[in-house]
């Protein structure tokens, strides 16, 4: 639902330019709906004509040539990347944030990079005299567009509380949830269960179609009981029409549970369904010449339909 000019934002904030550092299939939609909320929306993308890209700049986002030219003025600058490294580079590499962004300005990082990246990352941003949010992101596509994102944020609470109108642009459920690199460890926990959720969801269609039940008919009923998820509502119908489109590719999951695993190696301690789905992303990943990798999470079933369980004899969704 697009915003109305001001329904989230006062005066002050929409006569301050900010800037959005990363245009993709979440931060098209989230820069979208920044620019629709009243603020003055500088936006930047490596790649300058990627469809999200140019919808966003045609929604009111101002294209910018380079990451300086976006980030110059701001007060806030977000970000919407990949992995570490791409975070990393945009922020503190050459002709990056740290040498372009004026002091004071808050850094918001909405990609998944895990809590020891983010500490890092507070620390060497705060030497170069910029503030850091960690505020990574779920809720998919879907919650992208509609701007009904859940924002899991960590750093200093006077910083959320400024940022708190620009937060409430992209998402529906804000919560502030402790010191820098909090945010991050609640998204490694979130994609723990999202990851643990698909399995189980494709395991439940598999079931069904192996004792002739209409699958639909499970999805529908079983979203209505304690069984009942976002993955079970959102994807389910989309797994029953074999529809493996990208909301959020098995590729970015997997970055996320790599990050998981190090996060629990630094810990000591191991979970076992993780570990189980990891290996069955890894396995659908491959196929089609590791094309798999660019389908949606959804797209795990292709392991249970191909005849193949995740676990079984260590080998069952290779290629």
């Amino acid at each position: 639902m697009p915003f109305s000019p001001l329904s989230t934002l006062d005066a002050f904030e929409t006569a301050v330019p900010i800037a959005f550092l990363g245009l993709g299939v979440m931060g098209g939609p989230m820069a979208t709906n920044l620019a629709r909320s009243g603020a003055t929306v500088r936006g930047w993308n490596r790649t300058g004509d990627r469809p999200s890209a140019v919808a966003a700049f045609g929604a009111g986002v101002v294209a910018c040539p380079s990451i300086a030219a976006a980030v110059a003025e701001a007060a806030v600058i977000f970000t919407c990347l990949g992995d570490v490294p791409d975070v990393e580079a945009v922020l503190l590499g050459p002709g990056g944030v740290a040498e372009a962004a004026r002091s004071g300005a808050i850094v918001i990082d909405t990609s998944t990079i895990g809590p020891m990246a983010a500490r890092d990352l507070g620390r060497r941003l705060g030497d170069r005299g910029l503030k850091f949010l960690d505020a990574p992101i779920s809720g998919g596509d879907i919650g992208a567009r509609n701007g009904t994102l859940t924002v899991m944020v960590g750093g200093d609470a006077a910083d959320f509380e400024t940022c708190r109108g620009w937060f409430s642009a992209i998402g529906k459920t804000i919560r502030h949830c402790g010191p820098v690199g909090s945010g991050q460890a609640v998204k490694l926990c979130n994609q723990v269960l999202a990851a643990g959720h698909m399995l189980a969801l494709c395991e439940a269609i598999a079931l069904a179609e192996a004792v002739d039940l209409d699958p639909n008919l499970v999805v529908d009923v079983c979203s209505t009981g304690a069984a009942g998820s976002w993955a079970l509502a959102n994807l389910g119908p989309k797994i029953v029409a074999e529809d493996y489109a990208p909301g959020f590719a098995i590729a970015h999951m997997l970055k996320d549970l790599r990050l998981v695993q190090e996060t629990l190696a630094a810990q000591g301690i191991e979970l076992p369904a993780t570990a189980l789905a990891d290996q069955c992303f890894q396995g659908v990943a491959t196929l089609d010449e590791n094309q798999g990798r660019w389908q949606g999470t959804q797209a795990a079933m292709r392991a249970y339909r191909r005849g193949a369980s995740p676990g079984r004899d260590g080998d069952a969704i290779a290629p």
